[in-house]
């Protein structure tokens, strides 16, 4: 008997990644973050985004343990909540890298860069890689993908 897509789907790590961060604005909402955004009002300003989809992602995020909800006042104003990464959302700092060089190779804006990745202490350009667990890196095509323990319903 083969496996469902559901069950399939349950299994992959890539769909249930995004489940989370599958939708545009989503990835968006982590990368301002990221550029130290915690507020709503904040976060709608530079995403240009509709107050309700955005509701939406917050409560995703938060859910799924990426962003974690504090509340804060500012001085004469009501409670209200802010947006902050937790350990897990730090983590899609890779993501993102590797979005941003997908992007830059193979849709450029014809501007440059708009995020650059250096190290904190010299501020020189870094890059992701593949490595070996002895450090070796490694060009991508000579990686490939194997079905892991996990999987059900993938041959290789």
């Amino acid at each position: 008997m083969s496996a469902t897509p559901r069950e399939v789907n349950a299994r992959c790590s890539v769909a249930r990644s995004l489940e989370v961060l599958g939708e545009k604005w989503a990835l968006l909402v982590v990368r301002e973050a990221f550029f130290g955004v915690t507020r709503f009002a904040d976060f709608r300003a530079r995403l240009g985004i509709a107050p309700d989809v955005l509701t939406a992602r917050l409560e995703t995020l938060v859910e799924a343990g990426v962003l974690e909800r504090r509340a804060y006042r500012d001085q004469g104003q009501r409670q209200r909540d802010e947006y902050v990464l937790t350990e897990a959302g730090a983590e899609l700092k890779t993501v993102l890298a590797a979005f941003v060089a997908w992007g830059d190779e193979h849709r450029p804006s014809g501007f440059g860069p708009s995020i650059v990745y250096v190290e904190q202490a010299t501020e020189r350009p870094v890059r992701l890689a593949f490595l070996t667990e002895d450090g070796q890196e490694l060009a991508p095509d000579a990686v490939t993908v194997v079905p892991g323990p996990g999987a059900v319903g993938i041959s290789a």
